[in-house]
């Protein structure tokens, strides 16, 4: 029998976490195992015995100087399924509430000769606001479309390959083979940004496809956001000097080119690098 986990990464976003377990509850194929890697975060969870609510394990994740290690975060929680016997790792970002069909929809892509050795992405919708009473899970789905930047197939569709600069880490699957294959996350990536799209240029790297699974849909509850994230420009110079070094390319243009414009670093053409001005 298959076994399937469930990975999050939490730091604070508590009721976010708490409407994810209320969905995970409420899915078709509930997940054999559902890990909770706690990063400098002392939240308390019943494993059990909440019966609209998954029952979940929490592993402790310490901080980290430079920023929320997220990248080693998520092995953590890998690491941890993997050795409870988890056949598929689902990761979902805590803020997404996975669709009913989510985690099946993952386990069948899994078992698929011509897809089990892609790293599987689901279309991910981002919600409006929460009302007063929050979100409802039975009309949840009806109140946004999935991200228009990225594939978003009707619910019995794949597609197959693509740009591997589309990945995102909130709602991915790979069985335990393709993990292992890809190493997981590179852990010098601490704070904000580049450790989805190094992951992904590994993978690519690799011979790993991405795969856009139609029905293995996410709900990402609203927070604010700041666009560009200027309280991350540190994170964001560090790790993106880091992608440079590691694949002779930059990522996250939009953001540097944002950044840049603003007066708030500049690219030095005799180094080759980003400064902070």
């Amino acid at each position: 029998m298959t076994r399937v986990a469930v990975i999050t990464v939490v730091h604070g976003r508590h009721a976010h976490l708490d409407l994810q377990r209320q969905a995970v509850a409420r899915s078709e194929r509930r997940p054999d195992d559902y890990v909770v890697v706690a990063v400098d975060d002392p939240v308390e969870l019943a494993g059990g015995g909440v019966p609209d609510r998954a029952p979940v394990r929490v592993l402790r994740h310490p901080a980290h100087p430079l920023g929320l290690p997220i990248a080693a975060a998520r092995n953590a929680g890998a690491d941890a399924a993997l050795a409870a016997g988890a056949d598929v790792l689902v990761f979902l970002d805590v803020d997404c509430v996975p669709s009913p069909a989510l985690i099946g929809a993952y386990e069948a892509a899994a078992a698929s000769v011509e897809l089990r050795g892609d790293i599987l992405c689901g279309p991910v919708a981002y919600l409006p606001p929460a009302p007063s009473r929050g979100y409802d899970l039975d009309t949840i789905e009806t109140l946004a479309e999935p991200h228009a930047a990225r594939p978003a197939p009707e619910s019995g569709e794949v597609i197959r390959g693509g740009d591997h600069d589309l990945f995102w880490s909130l709602s991915f699957a790979v069985t335990a083979s393709t993990w292992r294959r890809i190493g997981g996350f590179e852990e010098s990536y601490v704070g904000y940004g580049g450790e989805d799209t190094d992951f992904a240029a590994t993978a690519a790297h690799r011979g790993i496809e991405l795969a856009w699974v139609g029905a293995a849909r996410a709900f990402h509850q609203h927070h604010p956001v700041e666009s560009p994230p200027v309280s991350h420009l540190d994170d964001i110079l560090r790790n993106a000097a880091l992608f440079h070094a590691r694949w002779g390319r930059w990522p996250m243009g939009g953001w540097l080119a944002a950044f840049e414009e603003a007066g708030l670093i500049a690219h030095s053409p005799v180094q080759g690098v980003y400064e902070k001005l």
